[in-house]
Parts: C-alpha cells; sequence; structure tokens
C-alpha cells in the first residue's frame, strides 16, 4: 500500500508492472540500491557522527560501543535497505534479527528506548535524504516507491527493535525479583533451605561453585565523565562476564555483581576441572577477553549449607592477593596457604612483621628484597627489574643483612623474610 492507501503497483520500463526481474529503481540514470551500497562506509559515518552531535545519551555512550556495535547496526541498516530497494519487497524477520539483538542489548544497558527509536529515525531519514538526492522531474515515480519501501522498513524496525527491547526489560525484571535472586538471597544469607523449598517451591543444587570476582575498570569507565557513559561501560563489561560464566556452566548462573566485582554461583553435580581446555582457568581467561580488564578470582565448591562460609573465604582471598601484589587470575586456598594463615591476627604476626622494621626507612632497599624473593633469588633478573647493577644488588642484600641480621641466602633465614613480607603486608 501507498502512503495514501492506494494499492502499490510495481512497474518496470515503460510503465509495465513488473518484479524482481524488471528494470532496477534508479534516480537520474544511476541503479538506487548498488548506489547506496557503494556510499555505505561513508554515510555510516555520517549516521554516527549525526548520533553523537543530537542525541545526549549516544554521546555519552563508550568510544568501544559507537566504533563497534553502533557503527555495525548502522551499516546493517543501510545495506538492508539497499535489498529492499533492489527486490522491491519487505524486510524478512530474518533480516531484522540483528537489530532485536541490538536492542536486547541496549535494553541490558540501560540505554533509554526513545532514544534507540530515534536513532532508527535519524538513520533512516538521511538514508533517504542519500537516496534521493540527485532526483529529476521524470524521476518521480522511482522517488515515490522508493518513499514507500523506506516508510514499511521504517514501521518494521520501529516494531521490531520495540518489542525486542521491551522483552528484554521483561526478563531482566523478572530476574531481579524473581526466583532466582530469591534463590541466592538465600544462600548468601543461610536460610534453612526446607523452609526455603517450602516457602517458594524452588530447590537448590545439590552443590555449588562459589567465586568472588574482582573486576579492574574498564578504559571506557575511566575515560568518561560520570554519568551515563561510564554506566553503560560497567554494565557491559558486566553483561560480557555473565555472558562467560553462563557458557560455561550452560545455563544461567546465580550473580550479585557490580562494576567492581562480586559474588557468583554456578550449579555443580561434581567440582568443575581446575586446569584443562573446560576448567575454572579457562573459564577466568575467556571472561577477562570478553570483558576486556584484569580479574582477580577467588574459587571453592561447597554444598549449599556451606555456601556462606566458602563466599566469605573467597572474599578474603580475593583481598590478601590484591594486598600482596600477586597477579590477576584464578587462585584457590592451597595457592597461598602461607598468606592465609598469616594474615589471621596474633601476637606472632605482629613480631614478624618487626623482624623488618630496620627497612622502613630504607625503601630502596625493602623493595630489592622482594623483588629478589619473587625473581628466584636471581641478582641478574633482580638487577635487570630495578634497572641496576648486580653489584648494587649484592651490596643491598649485605646492608639487608646488616641491619636486620637475616640474609636470604641463608635457608632458616628466607622461611623468616618470606613470613615477615607477608606479615607485613597483613598487619
Amino acid at each position: 500500500m501507498t502512503r495514501d492507501n492506494r494499492p502499490l503497483v510495481i512497474t518496470g520500463e515503460h510503465g509495465v508492472p513488473g518484479g524482481p526481474g524488471s528494470r532496477p529503481l534508479s534516480i537520474a540514470g544511476r541503479p538506487v540500491a548498488a548506489q547506496l551500497r557503494a556510499r555505505v562506509p561513508a554515510l555510516t559515518g555520517r549516521v554516527v557522527a549525526r548520533l553523537l552531535a543530537d542525541l545526549p545519551v549516544y554521546a555519552d555512550l563508550p568510544h568501544e560501543e559507537i566504533s563497534g556495535d553502533i557503527a555495525d547496526i548502522v551499516q546493517h541498516n543501510l545495506r538492508l535497505f539497499a535489498d529492499v530497494v533492489e527486490h522491491r519487497r519487505p524486510a524478512t524477520d530474518a533480516e531484522l534479527a540483528q537489530q532485536r539483538d541490538s536492542a536486547a542489548q541496549r535494553a541490558e544497558e540501560g540505554v533509554p528506548l526513545d532514544a534507540i527509536l530515534t536513532a532508527y529515525q535519524v538513520g533512516t531519514a538521511m538514508c533517504w535524504q542519500e537516496t534521493a538526492k540527485g532526483a529529476l522531474p521524470g524521476d518521480l515515480a522511482t522517488v515515490l516507491e522508493i518513499m514507500d519501501r523506506i516508510m514499511v522498513l521504517q514501521q518494521q524496525l520501529t516494531s521490531a527493535v520495540s518489542s525486542a527491547y521491551l522483552e528484554a526489560r521483561q526478563i531482566l525484571d523478572s530476574q531481579d525479583h524473581g526466583g532466582r535472586h530469591a534463590l541466592m538471597a538465600a544462600l548468601l544469607t543461610g536460610e534453612p533451605l526446607d523452609r526455603f523449598t517450602h516457602r517458594t517451591g524452588l530447590r537448590p543444587a545439590a552443590r555449588y561453585l562459589t567465586m568472588t570476582l574482582a573486576l579492574a575498570p574498564h578504559p571506557d569507565e575511566l575515560n568518561q565523565p560520570p554519568g551515563p557513559g561510564a554506566g553503560v561501560a560497567a554494565r557491559r563489561k558486566i553483561r560480557r562476564v555473565r555472558t562467560a560464566l553462563d557458557h560455561f556452566a550452560g545455563t544461567p548462573v546465580l550473580t550479585a555483581l557490580d562494576a567492581s566485582g562480586g559474588t557468583v554461583l554456578l550449579p555443580a553435580a561434581e567440582p568443575p576441572p581446575w586446569h584443562g581446555p573446560g576448567g575454572l582457568r579457562a573459564l577466568i581467561e575467556e571472561a577477562t577477553r570478553a570483558a576486556g580488564v584484569p580479574i582477580t578470582a577467588a574459587a571453592e565448591t561447597a554444598e549449599p549449607e556451606a555456601v556462606p562460609a566458602a563466599v566469605a573465604r573467597n572474599a578474603e582471598i580475593v583481598d590478601l592477593i590484591a594486598r600482596t601484589g600477586r597477579p590477576p587470575g584464578l587462585y584457590r586456598l592451597a595457592d597461598v596457604l602461607l598468606e592465609y594463615q598469616l594474615s589471621r591476627p596474633s601476637e606472632a604476626l605482629h613480631g614478624l612483621a618487626q623482624l623488618l622494621r630496620p627497612l622502613e626507612a630504607k625503601p630502596e632497599l625493602l623493595r630489592t628484597l622482594e623483588t629478589y624473593l619473587e625473581l628466584g633469588l636471581d641478582r641478574r633478573a633482580t638487577a635487570a627489574a630495578l634497572h641496576i647493577h648486580p653489584n648494587t644488588v649484592d651490596y643491598r642484600i649485605r646492608r639487608i643483612d646488616r641491619l636486620t641480621g637475616l640474609s636470604p641466602a641463608r635457608p632458616a633465614d628466607l622461611q623468616h623474610i618470606s613470613a615477615a613480607l607477608v606479615a607485613r603486608r597483613s598487619v
């Protein structure tokens, strides 16, 4: 149908009704579809620039999202319009799938629906202006047909985007207030599980892999002023971590995550392997790649009744990793037994820390000692790491011995030095 509800008649050359085999729609003697496809890259840049200039919410989005997802969907829409014009038909459901996926992602990131629909309208208007540019009086019939095509496509886009966005928001809202949220709250607070099952009808898994994650800030969070842009960058990071976790578990996992990290509970029939392609280390590596930020994690498998204690222990381990300067990655209690035990409050802890007190006024000695131990007592590697001569390393180690009475060269002293360094970070 045309804009005035008259049946749309598609004609070929000399006004004869035509279909896919008829002459391509042309303006000023140039095929519209082919010309539009050739201009897609440049037109995409202009559309994106217009969105940034006219819509504040898009100007606040992370650069990664603008140059990635947003530019991709603009290109897809422009090519879709070229296909619609070339084949003289509405868009198919399959051709609108990418727009629906994009709308669902924007819903998860909290981008308002009105801003998304306005962006589609801006892109459609600019596409129309590009298409009709240079039209001659004899091109009126073609211009009117193309306008009808673009109006039908705009209606399809509005319907597909709106329905996908609202469906995603409904799912997110139900998850926030539904059974999965209640189950996680019950597990973390230690609510008696028989009472929880009686109250909700939900039954916890036999055991859970408990994880505490610490997420570093994404560059887009740091480069944005306070406002929607930084929030969108944080939500994108969280969504990508959740996607990696869900893929690993094969089912939506229970999470309580914010921009800095949080708690994850994965149903686990058996404790997952630590190493190997399907292991937990590979999971954290994949989540790190997906989020684009370093991730520090601690994990422990526990039965439902033991989840609160396991989560508390994981949180202590992640905090310990940060305080002792270890690199990001996945850790378990066995990896930090000495540090964990020495971090428990005791008189012995204070006494160990005091062993290195003479070095507090000599930070270069303390730094040399820490680096020397980290690099396996390798004087040349230590010198290279500190940008000093190996002889300077030897001299500093001798000074440490004179000031503290402890030398890494003596095995008995080495144990005390290692423990003292851990104790200093814990008191």
